[in-house]
């Protein structure tokens, strides 16, 4: 398979910030795990997500869709079944986001706010253990369920970098991150109705 020149750099680009996004998740998870994040610089990077929650979920979802179409219609990676399901998950909160983006001068975005983070929260929720399920079995694992017949493989590997990074690891970091986001989410910066 020859890959165009635009490929291997967006490859590396999107590998690096997911290892970056990682990095992100474990320390948002220690905050969210911990008392860290009430006291001193915990508390300020807790603060500092928990207000951008919605606007960093929302960029992560808008970088996931451009991603996944980058890797099919530009670099010609066939999604599997898992693919598709991990994109449906992400593709819908992307709508979600972006109309929560819109709505915050609306007088009715408290509710509209709640009904976002609970939908992002479980869609990650279900994304998460789908693109881990994924990962699995690009790691050799054995199907537990069956991959669909009539699609590529779903344990097949596109690429790795940096010894893990591949596709579902990315689908799985965002899942993650955003989980992450909206656990911290801080409706401080929202008018009341």
């Amino acid at each position: 398979m020859t890959m165009t020149s635009l490929v291997q750099p967006a490859i590396d680009i999107a590998s690096f910030f997911t290892v970056i996004a990682d990095v992100l998740i474990v320390v948002l998870f220690v905050l969210l795990l911990t008392p860290l994040q009430e006291k001193g610089i915990g508390k300020k990077i807790a603060r500092f997500f928990g207000r951008r929650a919605m606007l960093f979920s929302f960029l992560i979802t808008a970088v996931s869709v451009l991603g996944s179409l980058f890797f099919s219609n530009v670099a010609n990676f066939a999604p599997c079944l898992l693919c598709w399901i991990q994109r449906g998950l992400l593709y819908t909160e992307a709508v979600i986001l972006f109309v929560a983006m819109l709505a915050r001068k609306d007088e009715r975005v408290r509710m509209y706010q709640r009904f976002v983070e609970k939908s992002c929260i479980a869609l990650s929720a279900i994304g998460f253990p789908i693109a881990a399920y994924n990962v699995y079995l690009q790691l050799g694992g054995g199907a537990i369920i069956p991959c669909s017949a009539t699609g590529p493989d779903c344990a097949y590997v596109y690429f790795i970098r940096f010894g893990y990074v591949t596709i579902p690891t990315m689908a799985l970091t965002a899942f993650a991150l955003i989980l992450a986001f909206m656990l911290l989410k801080d409706d401080a910066g929202v008018k009341e109705v």
